[in-house]
């Protein structure tokens, strides 16, 4: 696998540099302070082409024109350099928003969702995780059940990005629709923003991310037509399977953006702080810190870019799977380091909001938790080297 970007891919990540720079930096701490969904900026990375980087000409993207999933990594790597927010709202945006439709879609269905959702006009959400149903998606328990040619939804998620927004057009929603053999059978539904009986319940109050959106959603007899079913009827667990399998390389690139930001702005303080006469940077403790970070910084990278390449490649899924979970494991293990190394470099004023290190510890710690825990990591890896793990 080639280990260096291509002149293009460099270039790209300029343009999505500047644009984090001058569009999202002069806002973010605010943005964070008010725990403020940014809708303005979304139609701006729109026009930029990043929600488009994997989609097809003919549903307004850039797939197989330039961009790539590589692109799609490096766009959310340098965003979540800036902040982890608006990151994660491009990740979930592409990942768990469009991706479902565009890998199992309908023609009919692409034709009526992906246009507006590439060009950033409108945002698309995935209703996976419930509130006694994560790291086992499987055990999920809502249910729909199919009346008169319609799927009547009842049940509940938890934890749903972009799915609040005042742009959100739809939620993919996985499902129990039937048993067979005697296992829940699990489909994913297609439904729209505004439904009758679809609750968005209020954001959540949450550690970090504070410029996400994220809600809880109910349903509530929610129908609709049977023709939102997305994919085959009880192919909804095989399909979420391989939707998070990208996901965990986006979130390993998201982490990546913010190791990459720890380790900048430790260097700048670490050259402008003294202490007894001298930067605290000339200082052994201070200089080794930074240097293991620079080290699991470009480890992380290196991983991240690895996986993504083997996914652009076509690779076969079980290896791009193990890829993923071995970059996912690493990079965010690595966020959190950072995060630490970094306010402790920074030392009291690591604790103050006025600094961005503070915002950047608050949000690592969920990049171990969101698209598979580090546990979960770890046990696909292992059955991915043979291992008879439970």
């Amino acid at each position: 696998m080639p280990f260096e970007l291509s002149p293009d891919h460099e270039t790209f990540r300029k343009v999505v540099r500047e644009f984090a720079e001058s569009e999202v930096r002069p806002h973010v701490a605010q943005w964070d302070r008010d725990h403020y969904f940014p809708t303005e900026l979304i139609p701006k990375m729109g026009d930029l082409g990043l929600f488009g980087l994997v989609v097809g000409e003919q549903y307004g993207g850039s797939a197989g024109a330039g961009g790539d999933f590589t692109a799609l990594c490096l766009a959310i790597e340098e965003l979540g350099r800036i902040d982890q927010s608006i990151g994660i709202t491009l990740s979930a945006g592409v990942g768990l928003g469009i991706n479902p439709i565009l890998s199992f879609g309908t023609e009919e269905q692409k034709q009526r969702w992906l246009p507006d959702l590439v060009a950033g006009h409108r945002l698309a959400g995935f209703g996976l995780t419930e509130p006694e149903a994560g790291s086992d998606a499987g055990a999920t328990r809502t249910r729909a059940e199919l009346v008169d040619g319609e799927w009547v939804i009842n049940g509940a998620k938890a934890f749903i990005t972009n799915s609040g927004t005042a742009i959100t057009s739809c939620v993919t929603v996985t499902a129990r629709t039937g048993e067979v053999d005697g296992k829940a059978e699990i489909s994913a539904i297609i439904v729209p923003s505004g439904t009758p009986g679809f609750e968005v319940q209020p954001a959540y109050d949450k550690l970090g991310w504070h410029a996400s959106d994220t809600h809880g959603l109910v349903f509530d007899d929610c129908r609709v037509p049977q023709a939102h079913l997305l994919g085959d009827r009880g192919a909804g667990f095989r399909q979420f399977l391989a939707i998070l399998d990208d996901g965990r390389i986006a979130i390993s690139a998201l982490a990546v953006g913010l190791a990459q930001a720890c380790l900048e702005e430790s260097l700048s303080y670490a050259k402008q702080r003294t202490t007894f006469g001298k930067p605290i940077g000339a200082r052994q403790a201070i200089a080794f810190a930074i240097s293991d970070l620079a080290v699991s910084v470009e480890a992380a990278r290196g991983l991240t870019y690895k996986a993504a390449a083997m996914k652009d490649a076509g690779r076969p899924s079980q290896q791009v799977k193990q890829a993923a979970a071995i970059a996912k494991l690493y990079s965010t293990e690595a966020a959190v380091t950072a995060t630490r190394v970094a306010t402790q470099v920074f030392g009291g004023y690591g604790f103050i909001e006025e600094y961005p290190v503070a915002r950047f510890y608050r949000d690592a710690k969920i990049l171990e938790v969101g698209e598979g825990t580090s546990e979960v990591q770890r046990l696909v890896i292992a059955r991915g080297l043979g291992l008879p793990v439970e």
